[in-house]
């Protein structure tokens, strides 16, 4: 997966994320294999590519 699929992706932010600038995690969930996940204050920056079995580990652990 390139910049340009990611960049033209829709990102959907946490529900948990703050209006006011908090801690805010947006995911791209139109990825078939992967979950990409990033910092939605820092869009242009690193994402961080999950398989959907670690996405659903690590929200499973959250919860």
């Amino acid at each position: 997966m390139d910049r340009h699929e990611l960049g033209a992706a829709t990102w959907i932010k946490s529900s948990y994320s703050g209006e006011n600038g908090g801690n805010c995690v947006e995911i791209a969930p139109a990825f078939p294999a992967v979950v990409p996940v990033r910092d939605s204050k820092v869009s242009e920056g690193p994402v961080l590519m999950l398989t959907r079995s670690a996405w659903s580990a690590f929200t499973a652990a959250l919860r």
